[in-house]
């Protein structure tokens, strides 16, 4: 990729360190999965609205940012199916029905809340749904999450050893939030990681920027969705080949 979504932000000093130490190229590793963090209803809302309209029926939206991503999301989840690689999506955990407080909740906030009108108690009783346009299939993993990142206190490690995986292509959101913290997890646990930019998304510019800058120069490497799709398609190419002939009736 040529010009990148943090360059604006860079000082020249910034850039001129990079000379110095240029980026570690991970690569994607031999068997990899994609693992979808957060596509939930509460940060898409109903439609496409500017963010702060979104904001006042869902103050968790994450405006115009979300819905943009959602095409190149579709095609990356096509590529990876049509890969047979693992696909896991990761959502939040309803503190209602697990009894497990989120790591957003407090005591005091809980005490001293007000009760939410109807309207927004039926958007906080969908607000973890995964949004149709990247549900799930049947014998996709769903992982529910209360913490951050994807790997805390869910079995998303076991189930990612279990299938011999060796890298992670990442998408979803917060750049600056829970996908962060799932990438810096997945490279402590020795994961080859990819982030895919065009595929995360947050609220704020200037945090999506700059985290994908230390994701890219730190945990990962941070590639544009027509070279991952592309390398999907080589995967799906060899695998195809590879399968065992037809028996013979």
């Amino acid at each position: 990729m040529g010009t990148r979504v943090w360059d604006a932000f860079l000082t020249e000093a910034d850039k001129a360190s990079l000379t110095e130490r240029p980026h570690q190229v991970w690569g994607y590793g031999e068997r990899p999965a994609l693992v979808l963090i957060d596509l939930y209803r509460a940060v898409f809302g109903d439609r496409r609205q500017p963010l702060r309209e979104a904001m006042k029926a869902w103050p968790w939206s994450c405006g115009p940012q979300a819905w943009d991503a959602l095409p190149h999301l579709q095609r990356l989840l096509g590529a990876g199916r049509a890969a047979r690689i693992p696909v896991v999506h990761v959502t939040g955990l309803h503190s209602d029905d697990s009894g497990v407080a989120s790591w957003t909740e407090s005591p005091w906030r809980a005490k001293n809340a007000k009760a939410p009108d109807v309207a927004m108690a039926e958007r906080i009783r969908h607000r973890f749904d995964i949004v149709e346009q990247v549900a799930p299939l049947p014998g996709e993993a769903i992982i529910h999450k209360a913490t951050p990142s994807a790997f805390c206190g869910t079995p998303l490690l076991s189930h990612l050893h279990a299938l011999d995986v060796d890298g992670i292509i990442l998408v979803g959101e917060s750049t600056s939030h829970c996908l962060r913290a799932t990438c810096v997890d997945g490279r402590g646990y020795r994961f080859k990681m990819t982030v895919v930019e065009e595929c995360v998304f947050d609220r704020h510019e200037a945090p999506h920027a700059i985290n994908l800058f230390d994701m890219h120069h730190r945990y990962a490497d941070v590639l544009g969705v027509d070279e991952v799709v592309a390398h999907l398609g080589s995967l799906r190419s060899t695998r195809g080949a590879r399968r065992p002939p037809a028996a013979v009736p």
